[in-house]
């Protein structure tokens, strides 16, 4: 270096030098100041009062010599630097390509238009399709499915976890950067030492399923049979003179929800609740145990409207949703039993009433039901991986599915948990091979403890409410997507109809003979049940959200879900011998959807697809409220401003179509815009006037609560139903506003 440090000074040397000088300027303070010497001149003698070194030329040949060593030095100075940095920064990312690539073709419904048309594409949607078709097929699921296929996964456990560790190995190889949410949940299962048990005379039976945050202890009382435990049920018990308060009420599986069931007989007064499985409706063996929940919520009941993170303390609550009175399964086995000697009268003929007339309605003969369900803490793990979208990351689709069950879950869990990693495989490999440039990101979920209700999933959402409102576009299910063979069915947003159809459109059925759209009959849809893996998605959290289902014909719901038989023997008979072709099916639809999502720059949701929803239900709410002023019972009460709402809400819906008809699709600035009143379509519809933790399902029409109009229809309480609709007429303005975009172009004056 000291030689590097002589030739440098010396060439230096042999060209100028510096001269640094300190002057004393008038202010007192001392300044530098550099002079340059030019060739053999200076302002000093040698040895002069200036001090500087008088400056002599080098010889020709050294100047030369120095020259070289110069150029020599500065090249591996540079060659040096340049292998230091690459070694440090690594190899440099080309930044890809954001223009589009692939053209949606318009679907077949009457908003084709509404597609854009980006020109010199690479991609149309017929080859998107033809690469879904060739990334998803029924080899491909036959492997996963045998890979992920585990004798038990029950929220909590071990293989849970094996499970869940296996799907974030599978994203982590995708490169989808996976990384896991936990949360510390309440889960109830039996006692171990205190098994339940139902005594009916000398007969006592220790059934081995349980319903899940049931109410615990001892309840005695006359025994009830109330079919399948609905309203127009109770209503035949009533004009039979049963009176069923402090009774105990058996009904049979099947129709509504198990929580339903039990909140209906509780609201009657029942004591407790027996759950069976009837014969006439499931075919199976007598001995079959059966389990479920009876929470009529979602998410952790202990920290109802709030996540349930170990780090956060609040003081002892739960649902309202939580039933009070025990409610067990039994056998249909152990019903027969105890059926044949319920005694009491016959129900009418026309009542519908199961095995009518073998089953008396009872109300005579006293049964003990015991529940011992004891609750724990359990850790539980979602876990995620992303696929990032090359113009707007931070919007996206999320893909989701359970992996727990009560045994085996093959087609409750394990069939949406491949679909979502073959899923996952497949779009990771057209973009990678096929160059598709997905404009927002898909998120893949895999959640846990959705058989106590969607606990995992709620807990998610709870804990991230403020981050997803303008974040989330869709939520796409990917539970319970095979339970048959022939026939298809779905529940969604209104806003997403249209993508569903024009999906089934372009998937080819499992028969490979017609699309989808021809197995699904004239209407495929069915309004979302509040047991639906989605529904905490639509009706808490306001984000679109659909699922679908590939049923039999004869039989739209799967029976061996909330059993021990959910194998893959069963399915693959339920399905005639063709799950892994199905699967690849609904793998392909849920595929189609997402990418319609995230390609386009417009988000093509079906801005106008609620009017006639909410016109059904403002319908109803106006006939109530005339039948109640008529009679007398409500006076000073129009409706006339939820019409004027429902009527603002209306025009703004159409003013955003006309408006996205008007626009220039391919202006991403213009598209950004659109996209942003169309986002809030959904979440508007949440009622800002309800708590989250007393009422979680918000939404105005989808919801569960005094505040939707569907309840307000139905208000005896005149001084409720003033207030909820004055509260539901600005709810429904305030989505009209958000709508319409411009502070400047909204009129509240309704």
């Amino acid at each position: 270096m000291n030689r590097v440090r002589n030739v440098f000074n010396n060439f230096m040397n042999s060209e100028r030098y510096s001269r640094f000088t300190l002057q004393t300027e008038q202010d007192g303070e001392r300044r530098v100041e550099v002079k340059l010497s030019e060739d053999g001149v200076d302002g000093d003698a040698e040895g002069g009062a200036g001090g500087s070194p008088t400056f002599r030329p080098a010889p020709l040949e050294n100047n030369r010599k120095n020259l070289c060593y110069l150029i020599l030095i500065t090249i591996l100075i540079f060659v040096i630097g340049y292998m230091v940095a690459f070694l440090i920064h690594g190899k440099r990312r080309v930044a890809p390509n954001c223009e589009p690539h692939i053209t949606v073709a318009a679907p077949e419904h009457k908003d084709s238009s509404l597609l854009p048309h980006e020109p010199e594409q690479r991609l149309n949607w017929a080859d998107i399709t033809d690469l879904l078709e060739t990334e998803l097929t029924s080899a491909s699921f036959d492997k996963t499915l045998s890979e992920f296929d585990r004798p038990s996964r029950l929220a909590g456990s071990a293989d849970d976890t094996y499970v869940g560790n296996r799907i974030f190995d599978k994203f982590q190889e995708l490169e989808m950067h996976p990384w896991t949410d936990v949360h510390h949940v309440r889960l109830q299962t039996p006692d171990s030492t205190k098994p339940n048990r139902v005594t009916f005379g000398a007969d006592v039976f220790e059934p081995k399923g349980f319903l899940a945050y049931s109410g615990t202890g001892t309840a005695q009382g006359k025994l009830v049979y109330a079919n399948y435990g609905r309203p127009e049920d109770y209503a035949v018990l009533s004009r039979n003179n049963i009176d069923v308060r402090s009774c105990v009420v058996i009904v049979r599986s099947g129709n509504i929800t198990f929580a339903q069931k039990v909140a209906n007989a509780e609201e009657k007064g029942a004591v407790a609740v027996l759950i069976y499985p009837d014969g006439q409706d499931y075919k199976y063996l007598a001995t079959t145990e059966v389990f479920g929940h009876v929470h009529l919520g979602s998410g952790d009941p202990y920290t109802p409207g709030f996540p349930s993170f170990n780090q956060t303390q609040f003081p002892p609550v739960k649902s309202s949703g939580l039933p009070s009175i025990p409610a067990q399964t039994i056998t249909g086995g152990t019903a027969q039993t105890i059926l044949k000697s319920i005694g009491g009268p016959l129900p009418d003929k026309d009542s519908g009433f199961a095995g009518s007339p073998s089953y008396s309605l009872g109300g005579s003969k006293n049964i003990t039901v015991e529940v011992n369900n004891a609750l724990a803490f359990k850790e539980i793990h979602n876990v995620f991986g992303v696929i990032k979208g090359f113009v707007d990351p931070d919007r996206y689709v999320v893909l989701g599915a359970q992996r727990d069950a009560w045994g085996n879950g093959y087609a409750r869990a394990n069939v949406g948990t491949s679909a979502l990693v073959e899923l996952a495989k497949a779009i990771r490999d057209m973009i990678e091979k096929d160059e598709f440039r997905p404009r927002r990101s898909i998120v893949f979920a895999s959640w846990t403890a959705g058989e106590y209700s969607s606990v995992g999933a709620t807990e998610w959402l709870e804990a991230y409410t403020s981050s997803l409102d303008q974040s989330v576009l869709s939520y796409i299910s990917l539970d319970g997507i095979v339970q048959g063979s022939g026939s298809f069915y779905a529940s969604a947003s209104p806003l997403l109809q249209n993508i569903l159809d024009a999906a089934m459109k372009m998937v080819r059925s499992p028969t490979g003979k017609d699309s989808v759209r021809s197995i699904a009959g004239p209407n495929p849809m069915r309004p979302m049940s509040m047991d639906d893996p989605a529904y905490p998605f639509l009706a808490s959290s306001g984000i679109p959200s659909i699922s679908f289902h590939f049923t039999s014909p004869s039989t739209s719901e799967y029976q061996y879900y909330n059993t021990q038989l959910d194998t893959k023997d069963h399915l693959d008979y339920a399905a005639a011998h063709k799950t892994s072709s199905i699967a690849a099916t609904a793998a392909q639809l849920a595929g189609q959807m997402a990418l319609r999502l995230v390609h386009d720059h417009l988000i093509n949701f079906d801005v106008t697809g609620y009017k006639r929803l909410l016109n059904a239900n403002v319908h109803r709410v106006n006939n109530r409220v005339n039948d109640l002023t008529k009679s007398g019972q409500l006076k000073d009460v129009s409706t006339s401003w939820l019409l004027r709402a429902k009527s603002s809400f209306q025009r703004a819906a159409d003013i955003l179509y006309n408006d996205i008809k008007n626009t220039d699709l391919n202006d991403p600035e213009a598209c950004r815009l659109l996209n942003d009143r169309i986002m809030k379509i959904e979440h508007s519809l949440l009622s800002p006037y309800v708590s989250p933790v007393d009422t979680p399902y918000r939404h105005l029409l989808f919801g569960k609560g005094p505040h939707t109009l569907a309840a307000i229809a139905e208000m005896t309480d005149t001084t409720q139903l003033h207030t909820q609709l004055a509260l539901a007429t600005w709810n429904l303005q305030g989505c009209a506003n958000a709508i319409v975009g411009d502070l400047w172009d909204i009129d509240n004056e309704i």
